[in-house]
């Protein structure tokens, strides 16, 4: 990544921050991270109460890419034909049709995705990770660019269905809004109206295409990578977790790290930059024992732990 490709990304970047940022107020470091996620062509996991944005923020950033989106309202009676889509019998040309469903879009909003049943749950697995739908041995391409962006509940609330490992795995970042300050707040009620209307696409999906190609140029020193292995290697070695970070999500790391400096304009990787997403990106990916969860642990306890003990490296760049 040459300087004046590394001044473009930052710029655009910045524009797509301050997009979304009109519609979800007071929230940089999450639009930041939420942005990271669809440059880094992987998948979006926004987790909080009821009421504090998340689909405001799946909306607005879908707004901003001139790409099509769709919305998925998961509900327990939801099936998984809903989502893929379904083969038709077509009498007059005596064969059956495939009917696409909504998941072929560049955005789709699955909307309380935890609300649905697991099996329902399951159908997204192929598409989010090959970017295929196969109904009745026939596989459909959903295309390019795809992202899967996911609100739920916490799974303490009532009709919610806990995530299968291997779906949370697939979703290269976890995050959360949390409630406005004071003055957001004021902001919001005096707005008083969904604001994502107003938004128009900022990017083409040409232009998200070109960023994802310029942060995958982004250099990451050997000793980056030893570093991103040594804290995947802690979490899976703590006692307090039956199921550490996969390969899957030590690459996630190192892909979000690359988006994230390239943001910054720089066309390296500091170990700072892994730090700053550790957590995001890591602490979803965490299975923790009873015992830990009856103490009170949490998975971002975990994350700072090992983050604590396992010593970054020093990064010299001629």
């Amino acid at each position: 990544m040459d300087a004046e490709q590394g001044a473009w990304f930052a710029e655009t970047f910045d524009l797509l921050v301050a997009g979304v940022g009109q519609v979800v107020l007071g929230k940089e470091r999450t639009v930041r991270t939420a942005l990271m996620a669809m440059v880094a062509e992987g998948h979006l996991l926004l987790e909080d109460a009821p009421g504090t944005g998340k689909t405001s923020l799946a909306k607005a950033l879908a707004a901003c890419v001139q790409g099509t989106h769709s919305r998925i309202q998961f509900t327990p009676d939801l099936l998984p034909s809903d989502v893929t889509g379904v083969s038709v019998w077509d009498q007059g040309r005596g064969r059956f049709e495939f009917h696409r469903g909504p998941v072929f879009a560049s955005v789709v909003l699955a909307d309380e995705i935890n609300r649905a049943s697991p099996k329902t749950q399951s159908a997204l697995l192929e598409v989010m990770e090959e970017g295929n739908v196969t109904v009745d041995g026939v596989s459909h391409p959903v295309g390019t660019p795809f992202m899967v962006i996911a609100t739920q509940n916490p799974v303490e609330q009532a009709g919610t269905y806990r995530l299968p490992e291997a779906q949370l795995d697939r979703f290269l970042v976890r995050t959360s809004l949390g409630y406005p300050d004071r003055a957001a707040t004021l902001e919001i009620l005096a707005g008083a109206r969904d604001r994502t209307g107003d938004l128009e696409p900022l990017v083409t999906t040409a232009a998200l295409g070109e960023m994802s190609a310029i942060a995958g140029r982004v250099h990451v020193d050997t000793a980056v990578l030893d570093y991103v292995a040594r804290l995947v290697e802690a979490t899976r070695e703590d006692p307090r977790t039956v199921l550490g970070v996969s390969v899957r999500g030590a690459l996630a790391l190192v892909r979000c790290a690359r988006v994230w400096a390239a943001s910054a304009g720089r066309g390296h990787v500091l170990p700072a930059d892994v730090k700053d997403l550790v957590g995001p990106v890591l602490a979803h990916r965490l299975l923790l024992t009873p015992d830990a969860e009856l103490d009170g642990v949490g998975a971002h306890d975990v994350v700072a732990d090992v983050l604590e003990r396992t010593p970054a490296p020093t990064v010299r760049l001629v």
